[in-house]
């Protein structure tokens, strides 16, 4: 399974920049800890073109994610790995000002996690709040599914004018996961999520 970060994981706000501006959503590390107990990859995928424009470091990223590790794991949870894309295709400073093949909507960060881990992204779910997360989630056939915490109620709003397709729609991270759970437990998916 592939979980955007802000907005579906922890709290969205304009930019976190400092660990202590990282507050996961309620209900999150539960919820990974539930794929954990199940064996599925548990992946998270983030664009951070704050750090293209300057607002942190990829050091201070690297301190921002060790929070979200510590977070997840005083509740039991851990994820497989944490993919980002620091660019930005027109904003930003060099070497980060490029047009990257990891940025969402671009399923770089996805492809990478498929080499890395050995996921079969057709089998796999994307969870995320953004336009961007259900677009890269359906360039490689992946089952995409939006909650509406962060931004996706006005990208719920843009599904519903029939500008973007999404898969399933749910409330929460944890709707998403009991919804993944349901389904494997069907037979629908299979292997990592």
């Amino acid at each position: 399974m592939f979980i955007d970060r802000d907005g579906t994981l922890n709290e969205e706000m304009d930019f976190i920049r400092t660990p202590d501006d990282l507050k996961l959503i309620n209900g999150a590390a539960a919820s990974v800890r539930k794929l954990n107990e199940r064996g599925l990859a548990t992946v998270v995928i983030s664009n951070q073109s704050g750090v293209a424009r300057g607002y942190l470091t990829e050091e201070d990223l690297a301190r921002i994610h060790e929070k979200l590790i510590q977070e997840l794991s005083r509740e039991g949870a851990s994820v497989d790995r944490i993919y980002y894309c620091p660019h930005h295709p027109t904003d930003g400073n060099a070497p980060y000002n490029n047009d990257c093949e990891c940025r969402k909507p671009k399923p770089g960060m996805l492809k990478r996690a498929e080499k890395d881990l050995g996921i079969d992204l057709r089998k796999s779910f994307v969870v995320g709040d953004s336009v961007v997360d259900m677009q890269a989630g359906a360039a490689v056939g992946a089952t995409t599914i939006l909650v509406l915490t962060g931004y996706g109620k006005n990208t719920n709003e843009e599904r519903k004018r029939g500008n973007i397709s999404v898969d399933v729609v749910v409330e929460s991270i944890q709707e998403a996961v009991d919804h993944i759970l349901q389904k494997i437990g069907k037979g629908e998916k299979k292997q990592n999520a």
